[in-house]
């Protein structure tokens, strides 16, 4: 029987993926395996929520090359020459498969000042300075102000940024879906960890088949422009 209170509410939902950028893509020199492997599951599911018109937010990571204000188990790293997601950089880039038609560059200033970007219609590039995307960023707000209580993860390196968004999430009271084909590095005790946080596991076909069901789903939703970038 489903829990009433953990069930996803897909009217009111939205996306989040984490950290898909260029540098942390499998091959890349600090990559995070199965990365790329989970990527065009990552795509469909973002193809899935522009159809439905449902808010997708891409949350990045972005360092100073010195380190300074990254998290303390990366600054001995990036202090000794390590260049991973640099700002302005082309590995700090979200993954091309993500991108709607039209997005722009990252815009580190913007990102860094703590402000979210708009990417396309409904569909925005968030910075988070720590492992959660939540700390010290405005997703809360954002969230909030759309309506949504639902949220579908997927991304990158489950034991770090997407568990911690989750456990983030759940402190906040958000309905929570993770996408376990559209994110890399988890594993059988990750599985049943999210599970005791009441976390729905799906893939991303069942995902995407639930979103169809929406009023107004339509491959339209997909064409969207910066320029049309307005809040739902």
């Amino acid at each position: 029987m489903t829990d009433p209170y953990l069930a996803p509410n897909w009217v009111s939902s939205a996306l989040l993926t984490i950290d898909v950028q260029r540098d942390f893509l499998s091959d890349a020199p600090y990559g995070v395996p199965g990365t790329s492997e989970a990527l065009p599951a990552m795509a469909e599911l973002t193809a899935a929520f522009r159809r439905a018109g449902r808010p997708i937010v891409h949350i990045v990571r972005l360092y100073h090359p010195d380190g300074r204000d990254a998290d303390l188990a990366r600054r001995s790293l990036l202090a000794g020459g390590a260049r991973i997601v640099i700002t302005g950089s082309a590995g700090s880039a979200l993954a091309e498969p993500l991108l709607p038609p039209g997005a722009p560059p990252l815009d580190p200033d913007l990102l860094l000042g703590g402000r979210p970007q708009p990417l396309g219609r409904n569909e925005y590039a968030l910075f988070k300075p720590r492992w959660g995307a939540f700390y010290r960023t405005p997703l809360d707000e954002m969230l909030r102000g759309w309506g949504v209580d639902t949220l579908v993860v997927a991304g990158c390196n489950f034991p770090n940024c997407p568990r911690a968004t989750l456990v983030e999430a759940s402190e906040r009271d958000y309905r929570l879906v993770l996408a376990g084909d559209a994110v890399s590095r988890l594993t059988d005790t990750g599985r049943d960890e999210i599970a005791g946080l009441g976390v729905t596991l799906a893939d991303t076909g069942a995902i995407a088949d639930a979103l169809r069901t929406l009023p107004g789903t339509s491959d339209d939703a997909v064409r969207g422009t910066p320029e049309g970038a307005a809040r739902p």
